[in-house]
């Protein structure tokens, strides 16, 4: 018996749309009655399902949760980073999705619509959907959709007609892409273009992330120009002092340094502030503040610091978004707070007690095992926060270390942005 075949995107805006509309409505239909349907859904679709059906998410009803208060949207806006973006998002996408009968939407890191223009009559249609400001559209809530579901999987989605798990979006096609920072990798929300499913087009995913990453090459010249003035300021400083010290912003970026190498970034615990502090890459610190930043004085500047030392390290993965690794047990305990990219490294060590060769770990990432260059440049930058902890050829954590993984209540909610083959593969063990 042959396979089922798989839906790509091309070949769904090459059809007929009532037809591409009616096929996705059966694939939705048998994947709910628990049955097999004869063509898959493409697979960032079906795990959204799939998280959907664990999670309860009624397919049939829209439920939403509380509309933001005019105060609670305003002080949002006003402290979101996407503020500063809004006229290179405005300025790609807004002139296209009015003239093409959509309108663009913009969101938070907690899927709450903050801003949205374009067509009027399209922003009509979306009010009668409740696709308004200071709405939730987190996927838990609302289900499928081209904000919640790039919030998860952290990249663009297109999300078509029943691809939708709500029965009530079937009318509308959504592109979402992601926007993170910069400067520290924290995901800041989402800018999305709807409209009518008979608007669909493949392009549009590709102008959505396009626009989408321009926003963050403006953040990212922002923070060049903000680490500029920091070092204009540290310089002088810095110039005066003997032995080792440094100039940081306060997202741990290096402006300038003095009487030893330089890094590009620290990772700084959360409750950093003037006064004495530790840090596991450096040591012992005086640290003063700077406009912009901070000033960094090492202890004991004769001494190398140490590699750092602990009993057990405890990687927390149960969050789908937020993911931390904590040492614990040495002279100092500390959290730092992990990229996806991290995250999904440090979950295949703590799988693969015994160790993994480079070429095994680029297996389980990418399905390449020649890709180790990509490996070991990560693992170089993770050795910089966990020292000798980690050990190399093979890769594995050190086995006097004791070694807790805190997984999500259901293996359907492992890091649901990773296409690492591996981490597919663990979420599979749940699939409905």
């Amino acid at each position: 018996m042959n396979a089922p075949s798989t839906l790509d995107l091309a070949h769904l805006s090459a059809m007929d749309l009532t037809h591409a509309a009616h096929l996705l409505k059966g694939v939705r239909d048998a994947t709910l009655s628990g049955q097999r349907p004869r063509v898959l859904p493409r697979p960032v679709i079906g795990d959204s399902w799939g998280r959907m059906i664990l999670g309860g998410v009624d397919p049939d009803h829209d439920h939403r949760s509380r509309l933001l208060t005019e105060e609670e949207l305003e002080e949002r806006r006003r402290a979101s980073p996407l503020l500063e973006i809004l006229p290179v998002l405005r300025d790609g996408l807004v002139s296209v999705a009015d003239a093409a009968q959509h309108i663009m939407v913009v969101s938070d890191a907690d899927g709450r619509v903050l801003w949205r223009e374009g067509s009027a009559a399209v922003l009509r249609k979306a009010d009668s959907l409740g696709f308004e400001p200071g709405a939730d559209w987190g996927e838990n809530v609302v289900g499928t959709n081209g904000i919640g579901t790039p919030l998860v999987v952290r990249r663009p989605v297109q999300v078509f007609s029943a691809e939708h798990f709500v029965q009530t979006h079937h009318p509308w096609t959504c592109t979402g892409a992601p926007v993170t920072d910069p400067r520290d990798g924290r995901l800041l929300g989402v800018v999305d273009v709807s409209g009518p499913l008979q608007t669909i087009h493949p392009a549009t995913l590709a102008l959505v992330d396009s626009v989408a990453k321009l926003g963050e090459a403006r953040l990212r010249d922002r923070h060049v120009t903000a680490l500029d003035r920091l070092r204009a300021v540290a310089a002088p400083v810095l110039a005066r002092l003997d032995g080792r010290a440094l100039a940081v912003d306060v997202h741990g970026w290096t402006a300038a340094v003095t009487g030893m190498p330089p890094a590009d970034r620290l990772a700084l615990p959360k409750s950093f502030g003037a006064g004495r502090s530790w840090l596991p890459s450096l040591g012992s610190c005086l640290v003063e503040p700077l406009p912009g930043g901070w000033l960094l004085r090492l202890e004991n500047p004769g001494d190398v610091p140490r590699p750092v030392t602990a009993t057990r390290l405890v990687l927390d993965v149960s969050s789908p978004r937020r993911w931390t690794l904590s040492v614990l047990g040495g002279a100092h305990d500390w959290t730092h707070e992990l990229s996806p990219r991290h995250a999904e490294l440090l979950y295949l060590l703590c799988t693969y007690r015994t160790g993994r060769t480079a070429s095994g770990l680029a297996e389980d990432m990418f399905g390449d095992p020649a890709r180790t260059v990509t490996v070991r440049a990560e693992l170089s930058r993770v050795r910089r926060y966990l020292g000798g902890l980690l050990a190399h050829r093979p890769y594995r954590f050190h086995e006097e270390v004791d070694v807790d993984v805190i997984m999500p209540k259901s293996p359907a909610d492992l890091l649901p942005h990773s296409m690492a083959p591996a981490v597919r593969a663990a979420r599979r063990l749940t699939e409905p």
